[in-house]
């Protein structure tokens, strides 16, 4: 009489070794799934080789327009943002400022134009999703962050390439990790409240770590709105120091409406008016330009 060969049981099917075994192969998959240091293909974010930046320019907006009902909320934009540098773009409500930053993001689609990451990477034929996975950031006015977690455990959920809130309190972190998570909260200056939950930081503090959020998914450009909105004056110095520090290893785009926070960290400014660019210079030459003083400065 044939012998009928017996179930393997369940500790037997998470213990075997036998990479032959539906057990093993089971059990490695589990182990896999909550291993930070290997992200799966379709979690990590994309790499760009075709990124060039040569020409030392980083963004390019050419030509670009766009209407809402007839109304023109661009109107033939050209602006470039060259690799590393830190610009302030300034301008009256309906100036155009959010809608190019939708249109940069991949929110909005422009009626004509272009819009390039370096010199080779179309953004307008990419959504949003890959546009951030390009290396494109943007924080918006309010803070969003979780504030039901930790300082530590909103920075490790915006690590680049995880998506997943239960991995958070799940998965492993690999020691270079931790050490990544540890220098974003030192330059972002919270490394004190590493145990915080979000939602007892002051408002700066939350604005920090939001930032803070974008630098783990390692952005080659930051648009960042209106970052000191209801700041205390030791927060927006605080702010000033980091977005200067951020220039350099980041292309920083900071829409502002704040003039006294904009003078102490602009080397370079835009204004925009009726959708297209007005002036752009040092702040010097955009505060004495007699066309900024009508149209935003408030003289005639």
């Amino acid at each position: 009489m044939t012998t009928m060969p017996q179930p393997l049981s369940p500790q037997k099917l998470l213990k075997d070794d036998n990479d032959n075994l539906p057990g093993s192969r089971f059990r490695k998959r589990m182990k896999n799934l909550v291993r930070r240091d290997q992200v799966f293909e379709f979690l990590k974010p994309q790499h760009h080789p075709l990124l060039d930046t040569r020409h030392n320019i980083l963004l390019y907006i050419e030509g670009v327009t766009k209407s809402f009902d007839g109304f023109k909320a661009i109107d033939d934009l050209n602006l470039y943002i060259k690799e590393g540098e830190l610009r302030c773009i300034i301008g009256p409500n309906g100036a155009g400022k959010t809608t190019m930053m939708d249109i940069i993001t991949g929110k909005t689609r422009p009626d004509e134009g272009q819009v390039w990451l370096g010199s080779n990477i179309n953004l307008l034929k990419m959504d949003e999703a890959e546009i951030a996975n390009a290396g494109i950031g943007r924080k918006f006015q309010k803070p969003t962050v979780f504030e039901c977690l930790s300082v530590w455990h909103n920075l490790e959920l915006a690590m680049a390439g995880e998506r997943h809130v239960l991995g958070v309190f799940r998965a492993r972190l690999s020691g270079e990790q931790r050490d990544e998570i540890e220098r974003v909260m030192a330059l972002v200056g919270l490394s004190l409240h590493a145990r915080a939950l979000a939602g007892n930081l002051s408002h700066g503090q939350k604005q920090w770590l939001e930032i803070g959020m974008l630098l783990m998914q390692k952005p080659k450009l930051l648009l960042v709105d209106e970052p000191v909105a209801g700041m205390t004056h030791q927060e927006m110095d605080r702010t000033a120091e980091l977005l200067t520090s951020l220039a350099g290893e980041h292309s920083v785009v900071v829409v502002e409406h704040d003039m006294d926070f904009v003078r102490s960290i602009a080397s370079k400014v835009s204004v925009l008016h009726q959708g297209h660019l007005l002036a752009e210079g040092s702040m010097g030459e955009i505060q004495s330009d007699p066309r900024v003083k009508e149209v935003y400065l408030g003289e005639s």
